[in-house]
């Protein structure tokens, strides 16, 4: 998989709402709630063109029996994809357009999430150091999704502690 980082696309949100009633229309009562996180969710941070989903769900085995609607939609059912508790699909192949990550409502990976998110867009000066973080491990590890992802971990593992005690206010 290329890894390039673009500047922030407006059309994020509308690409998002598109998928979003496709999962509700394929995935009825299942789907709880579902929300855009990741940088993609974020106005004015560059990202990868990946629209990251988070949908909270009241039970996983239900969720589970819906493979076959997130085949039907295009996607890659991906298990728990080395975090417990998630389920993880994945859109589009080696061009990926989306990711969902799935958890239980009220699992801590929900508030991490929705926290690091909303840290984003209400720092400017920290969303800035993402973003600029970010270009630069894409082009450092254009195709090295693992090099990609380890030169971010200690930039989100600080920011979203920091988001998490904000959040707690």
């Amino acid at each position: 998989m290329k890894i390039a980082v673009v500047p922030y696309d407006p059309r994020w949100p509308a690409l998002f709402e598109a998928e979003r009633a496709a999962l509700r229309d394929a995935l009825g009562d299942v789907a709880g709630t579902i929300h855009h996180i990741g940088s993609t969710s974020v106005p004015g941070l560059a990202a990868k063109p990946i629209i990251d989903i988070l949908l909270e769900v009241d039970a996983l085995d239900a969720l589970d029996r819906k493979a076959p609607a997130f085949e039907a939609l295009g996607y890659e059912v991906m298990g728990e994809f080395g975090i417990p508790g998630r389920r993880y699909f994945r859109k589009g192949g080696s061009n990926r357009t989306h990711h969902i990550h799935a958890f239980r409502r009220g699992d801590a990976n929900v508030l991490r999430h929705l926290a690091f998110r909303d840290y984003l867009a209400h720092f400017p000066e920290v969303r800035r150091e993402y973003g600029a973080l970010k270009a630069r491990l894409a082009s450092q590890f254009p195709a090295d999704i693992g090099g990609y992802g380890d030169g971010k971990a200690p930039f989100i593992a600080q920011h979203e502690a920091l988001a998490l005690t904000w959040m707690a206010g």
